[in-house]
């Protein structure tokens, strides 16, 4: 069996290897005077150095090992890119950690370190529209990022006592490995985690092989979706794992945290709410669907990592549901820029509302009612469509979001409605989306002018009084 699984892994490497260096060769010619270096950023209003501008990622292999008692990640990364401009050299995100070697097309290239940005010149330029390999190979302590962004708390690659908590939004991916950090470029991944044996290495799409060699184990996992790099995952830990499908007949892998009380039902929540958003929804968009449940009350949020969810000590089903909708809003479908947060978050708050109803709990209408009239003038000073970067997780984002959807609810109807939100999950599928873009859809499917109603309720600080 561990030959045959041996086999299987080499396999997928080969064809991973094969994938990744199908690339034409560089010319040793001097660098053309009309080529140019790509942008160290891509201007993001809240983070305007975040993912970087020349080219677009197509597909990352990560191979990692990290050993918990050492505390030390070694990696070596491929990105393959696609050339949108003549470029002379170009940046990827990473920080903190020790870079030992950088290659383009397999041979070596120069490189530079500035604040997160490293900075790789090709031995010759790369013309546009040709697809190019890079890999950079290093190691170090990564350590989590901090701050007001993230309800004061630590995120990104957060040490456990048995491996690591690994949840990076919005711009933690950079952290640990180099990458195009924007939810704006997109990718596929293939990911081998080799870590202690008797630990568990979960990580984004379906489980392509587990190999156990001596006293460590590699875990290959492949997600063959587009995804941003703010939810990549590859959470480490002793973990109990359940895998089987939906009810409805969708893959399913959860991995739970022993020692945290309550996770046994976390597999037959996951599979009842996923069919059930891919019945109000529309198809579930992954291969797979799962969950990981990890004890680390110092974090103390969740995050919706692609197919993964991650929970934190802290955990409800109405949680679940929250998490699992992002499956269609935020990670299916991602923001443009992050100022457009409330597309992810208004709309989870929303479906974690509309499940407690379906599951004959309070109304969405209720939950607004409550909220309407009890939330002080402070919860309603931002502006949802632009909250700000430190407080672009704040409250309001959340709740006046989810509101926002249920205003619009009861303004054009149950079947309009709903008919809308299956409409911007499937029109921006695998893809990226803005405020303007969904107001636009709204008033198409209605066929009403909304302009008053996304005014008051999206970008206006103050409480809505007649919409």
């Amino acid at each position: 069996m561990v030959l045959a699984r041996i086999a299987r892994l080499t396999a997928a490497l080969s064809t991973v290897a094969a994938m990744t260096f199908a690339v034409a060769p560089s010319s040793a010619a001097a660098m053309p005077p009309d080529f140019q270096p790509g942008a160290p950023g891509l201007g993001d209003p809240y983070f305007p150095l975040e993912g970087n501008g020349g080219y677009d990622a197509q597909h990352y292999t990560l191979g990692l090992a990290y050993d918990p008692a050492t505390k030390v990640l070694k990696g070596t990364v491929h990105m393959l890119a696609r050339a949108t401009q003549d470029l002379s050299r170009f940046d990827l995100d990473f920080q903190q950690l020790t870079v030992r070697s950088v290659t383009v097309n397999g041979r070596e290239a120069t490189y530079t370190r500035d604040g997160q940005e490293l900075v790789v010149t090709p031995p010759s330029g790369l013309r546009r529209n040709s697809v190019f390999d890079v890999g950079v190979t290093y190691d170090g302590i990564p350590e989590p990022l901090g701050g007001p962004i993230v309800f004061g708390l630590p995120y990104g690659w957060i040490a456990t006592e048995d491996g690591v908590l690994v949840a990076c939004e919005p711009n933690a991916a950079s952290t640990w490995f180099p990458s195009n950090d924007h939810p704006s470029d997109k990718a596929t991944y293939t990911i081998a985690v080799t870590v202690p044996k008797g630990l568990v290495a979960a990580a984004n799409g379906v489980l392509a092989a587990q190999v156990t060699r001596g006293d460590t184990t590699t875990f290959l996992w492949n997600e063959l979706r587009p995804m941003a790099s703010y939810l990549v995952t590859t959470t480490i830990g002793k973990f109990d794992v359940q895998k089987g499908r939906t009810p409805d007949g969708i893959r399913e892998w959860v991995a739970t945290d022993p020692t945290v009380p309550g996770t046994e039902v976390v597999f037959q929540q996951t599979g009842e709410i996923t069919d059930y958003w891919s019945e109000v929804f529309g198809r579930y968009p992954f291969e797979e669907t799962g969950a990981i449940v990890d004890n680390v009350p110092v974090v103390g949020f969740s995050l919706e990592n692609q197919t993964k969810p991650l929970y934190s000590a802290v955990r409800s089903v109405t949680t679940v549901a929250h998490e699992l909708s992002h499956q269609w809003f935020g990670d299916s479908v991602s923001v443009r820029t992050w100022q457009h947060i409330w597309l992810n978050e208004g709309f989870a708050t929303f479906s974690q509302r509309y499940w407690t109803e379906h599951t004959g709990g309070e109304t969405v209408q209720a939950w607004f009612d409550r909220q309407y009239a009890t939330r002080p003038a402070s919860f309603w000073a931002s502006k949802v469509a632009d909250p700000q970067r430190d407080t672009m997780f704040g409250t309001a984002v959340y709740n006046r979001g989810g509101m926002t959807l249920q205003a619009l609810r009861a303004k054009i109807g149950d079947e309009p409605f709903f008919r809308l939100l299956r409409t911007w999950a499937t029109d921006h599928r695998y893809g990226v989306a803005d405020t303007d873009e969904f107001i636009t859809l709204a008033e198409k499917i209605s066929g009403q002018d909304l302009t008053n109603f996304f005014t008051v309720w999206l970008f206006t600080p103050s409480k809505p009084t007649t919409w």
